[in-house]
């Protein structure tokens, strides 16, 4: 399984995806933001957190008119695989990979914690290494993390079983506590906290490795 990992300006993330990806197991290739196409072979495509471009404009506004974006999206709809942790979740809803929209937090505060998170649903391959209903400590570290979205699409994200996580303590403001969602077709993930930065227990929480763990051992199976 072969994973690329995105880097933009401002990004400061994307290490730690990189090596999240490697110690599941993935083949691991970092892409600029510059390159105008993703390597050869690639399944998935990793969007990190940080602060794309200074986040001028709105959070991951600049980052989406990149010259790697149109492979970005063209890839995710050939079905491949993408993820956008944090600004990379910004990044996919201003790519319109992902519906709704990350606006300022409710506190107006800049939040940098563990968080409790639900799983909300295991029928995708990113959540499928969990239970449903299990309660994870991943952190956050955002300043518009609040996830909005008008209310036919919180309906369809509720009804198609499409989010992934929720805050179990909601840090933000976000609609439904949402924490993460996924695409239609449940290849496109975007979440606000940091699952590769809990992929060892040294980092305080080893949660985020069954993420993954799971994502790798599906696609070593497919």
């Amino acid at each position: 399984m072969k994973a690329a990992v995105v880097t933009f300006p401002g990004s400061n993330c994307d290490r730690d995806l990189a090596v999240a990806f490697e110690k599941a197991g993935a083949e691991v290739v970092r892409v600029w933001h510059k390159d105008s196409d993703l390597p050869a072979g690639v399944d998935i495509v990793g969007v990190p957190g940080g602060f794309s471009f200074g986040d001028y404009l709105r959070c991951g506004a600049i980052a989406a008119q990149s010259p790697i974006a149109p492979a970005i999206q063209a890839h995710a709809a050939r079905g491949g695989y993408v993820i956008g942790i944090c600004n990379g979740f910004q990044v996919l809803t201003e790519m319109r990979l992902l519906p709704g929209a990350l606006m300022r937090n409710a506190g107006l505060k800049f939040i940098c914690k563990p968080v409790t998170l639900e799983v909300a649903t295991t029928a995708s391959d990113y959540t499928s290494g969990y239970a449903k209903g299990q309660k994870i400590s991943v952190p956050v570290a955002h300043h518009d993390g609040n996830y909005t979205a008008d209310a036919e699409t919180l309906t369809r994200l509720e009804a198609e079983d499409r989010v992934a996580f929720r805050y179990a303590q909601n840090p933000n403001g976000s609609m439904n506590g949402i924490a993460g969602i996924l695409s239609e077709n449940r290849r496109v993930l975007g979440m606000m906290p940091h699952p590769e930065r809990a992929v060892e227990p040294l980092q305080g929480s080893a949660d985020g490795a069954a993420l993954f763990a799971a994502l790798v051992g599906k696609m070593a199976l497919a």
